[in-house]
């Protein structure tokens, strides 16, 4: 099972997302080709509802633990947790931060 088909299957266990993304932003990292390393996660959850983002993305950390220690796996990653209304009234992603030292490729 690929790294991005496990942290779907994590985030889907955990947290029972309405939307859920996992996009693999390795290929805009120093990183060998058909790495997967750099993810951004979008998760539109109930379980947010009345949470600070930090508490929301404490969530999504404890959800990924194994795959954030274990090597390989997840080097970086960028999280949007809304909750279902927030994300009715802004169904976008939060951008994901420039890599400092990346080739972009």
């Amino acid at each position: 099972m690929t790294l991005k088909a496990q942290i779907e299957t994590k985030l889907q266990g955990a947290l029972a997302p309405v939307h859920l993304e996992v996009i693999n932003e390795s290929h805009m990292h120093s990183v060998p080709k058909g790495a997967e390393t750099h993810f951004k996660v979008v998760v539109v959850s109930n379980r947010f509802e009345g949470l600070p983002a930090v508490k929301r993305h404490q969530l999504v950390y404890g959800a990924l633990s194994d795959e954030m220690r274990n090597k390989p796996g997840i080097h970086a990653l960028a999280i949007t947790s809304r909750t279902p209304s927030e994300w009715d009234a802004s169904p976008e992603a939060n951008e994901s931060p420039k890599c400092h030292g990346g080739t972009g490729k």
